[in-house]
């Protein structure tokens, strides 16, 4: 009995599967409390599938595909935000056309090009396939961003919650800005090798939404955001290795689970909460 259930942790392609799952969770999971609290969730949807033309064209030009896709999510971030601020479509809309526009052009872009890196593994990951490289350049993100974002964790959440009054105490409020945008995009990097393009957006909503359902002090949500993502990605990683599912899709169902637990939690709570005022 102990055989099977260790058995999972004698392969080496496992091991690095959990190993890079732990090293974005903390990244993932602090960076999608603002998003939550921000309202941004598209934001990383659009961000995450715009990265595609950058991917390929990185390839094309035979740059590092982290680089590509960081200046594409960038490139999908700015022109969301010039048209928002010079047009009247609402923001929500504009990202729809925008990140559906870059992705439309990433996948034209990648059937008129030959490589061996297969379409799937750039839009789903290859959790299993994760290299020493990828390791190295989830981890070095990982540690800049979650440094990054403990470091300033006040002035986003008060960036988040009020822009005006930011900007009124003095804070550098466009910097907060387009600071969290490369965060993101840089986060979404870490992940491509992992979880791919579309899974990414999965862990960067789940984590906070789960986290804003349980508690309702901010420090304590970046802690839970934390929590929730790391256990979840090890037993979605676990649990694929015994029921023969892919990983990635494996550990955002488990997001998916807790979070429709947390729900209905919160909808208990609200009714006994109610039923005591009454």
């Amino acid at each position: 009995m102990i055989d099977t259930l260790i058995q999972p942790f004698q392969f080496a392609f496992m091991i690095k599967a959990f190993a890079i799952m732990a090293v974005i969770s903390a990244p993932m999971a602090l960076l999608s409390c603002y998003l939550v609290l921000k309202g941004w969730s598209l934001m990383g949807d659009a961000i995450s599938h715009a990265v595609l033309p950058g991917v390929v064209l990185a390839y094309i030009l035979n740059f590092p595909l982290i680089v590509g896709a960081f200046c594409a999510g960038m490139v999908c971030a700015l022109a969301t935000g010039f048209l928002k601020e010079n047009s009247r479509v609402k923001q929500d809309t504009v990202m729809g056309i925008v990140f559906s526009g870059m992705f439309g052009l990433g996948v034209v872009m990648y059937t008129k090009i030959r490589t061996d890196v297969h379409l799937d593994h750039i839009l789903f990951g290859n959790l299993l396939g994760v290299g020493a490289q990828d390791l190295w350049t989830a981890g070095l993100i990982s540690l800049a961003v979650t440094g990054a974002v403990l470091a300033k964790r006040r002035d986003l959440l008060l960036h988040a919650f009020d822009p005006i009054q930011a900007q009124a105490v003095g804070l550098p409020v466009r910097a907060l800005h387009y600071g969290l945008l490369a965060m993101m995009s840089l986060t979404i990097v870490a992940t491509l090798a992992a979880v791919g393009i579309i899974l990414s957006i999965g862990l960067l909503i789940a984590p906070g939404a789960i986290a804003f359902l349980v508690t309702r002090r901010f420090d304590r949500m970046l802690i839970v955001a934390v929590a929730v993502t790391l256990v979840s990605a090890f037993l979605g990683v676990y649990l694929s290795f015994f029921i023969d599912s892919a990983p990635a899709p494996t550990v955002i169902l488990m997001l998916t689970t807790v979070f429709i637990a947390a729900f209905v939690h919160s909808m208990r709570r609200a009714r006994v909460q109610s039923g005591r005022t009454a």
